[in-house]
């Protein structure tokens, strides 16, 4: 598989409460242990995904001393290029654009 068809330019930007609707995972409603569980499982459901979309072959779960979570897998991770539509990289369009 090529790794070079998943750049910014594969990033969409959801509108207002659009992106609640459509990604529902991307909302954790909590900061306690519902909240920390319902992130280690979108990010392992990630993983799963470049798995089995043939882009990785590893994937390390860890529950760490200090009640940490760590997860690591070698697939392509988040397009760093700028996302043309809000001028940002894809890392920061990913992380925090919701429309504003």
């Amino acid at each position: 598989k090529s790794q070079d068809s998943y750049s910014a330019d594969s990033i969409t930007v959801l509108e207002g409460l659009e992106p609640v609707r459509k990604r529902p995972g991307m909302y954790i409603g909590s900061t306690g242990p519902r909240g920390l569980h319902h992130l280690v499982w979108e990010v392992v459901d990630n993983a799963v995904d470049e798995a089995l979309a043939g882009f990785c072959s590893a994937i390390e779960i860890r529950i760490l001393r200090d009640g940490r979570m760590a997860v690591v897998d070698n697939g392509r991770g988040i397009p760093v290029g700028k996302v043309a539509r809000t001028q940002k990289s894809a890392l920061e369009t990913v992380l925090s654009e919701w429309g504003e």
